[in-house]
């Protein structure tokens, strides 16, 4: 079980991103978060991957705070993935970052092999999901954050990135917590929803 207790966090002193805010995901359970711009829905996911530490609250998986160092089993996708990426990295250095990517997934995500001497910049916006999915669903992932992750996608990508993602939540019991303005999408996807609200 991912939790979030509590979660306060501030970029700037007396600027709240995010008040008091708990949640959970259960393993397999796909849950849809929405909620108007600039609530801290990104900030949130943030937070529940362990890329941000919160001012209060606490982050538990299954009990225990999350590792400080090493592997998240929490592994957090954004809208923009290129972001996340060095631009001075072939893709396929990308790739390993987080370790060697699965030969089976990778196919599945259709990444093309020929993509591994390409910097990210070379890539479209589909591509680079494709790559930073590959990087995020290791073995040992048990939960994915997907920030907006097909918001900038043509329908049949999006529609080919979520109907694989669904297959590995069903395979793996991966919990994912999907972060979209699409109430439509939503609705497809998500087991449950919740809205965030300041």
């Amino acid at each position: 079980m991912l939790e979030a207790i509590g979660l306060r966090h501030a970029y700037a002193p007396g600027v709240a991103a995010l008040r008091a805010v708990s949640l959970f995901v259960a393993p397999g359970e796909v849950v849809g978060l929405s909620g108007r711009s600039g609530i801290g829905k990104t900030t949130l996911g943030r937070l529940l991957a362990g890329r941000l530490r919160p001012e209060a609250g606490v982050v538990r998986l299954d009990g225990s705070g999350l590792p400080e160092l090493g592997f998240c089993p929490v592994q957090y996708c954004a809208q923009h993935p290129v972001l996340d990426m060095n631009p001075r990295w072939r893709i396929a250095r990308v790739l390993r970052e987080a370790g060697a990517p699965d030969p089976a997934l990778a196919e599945r995500l259709g990444l093309d092999p020929a993509w591994g001497s390409r910097y990210p910049h070379e890539l479209s916006g589909g591509q680079l999901q494709r790559v930073a999915l590959a990087r995020a669903l290791q073995p040992r992932t048990r939960f994915l954050v997907a920030d907006e992750i097909s918001a900038p996608l043509d329908a049949v990508a999006q529609a080919a990135i979520w109907r694989l993602l669904l297959q590995l939540s069903a395979e793996r019991n991966l919990g994912i917590l999907a972060i979209s303005h699409d109430a439509a999408l939503l609705d497809r996807v998500a087991t449950r929803r919740l809205v965030l609200e300041g």
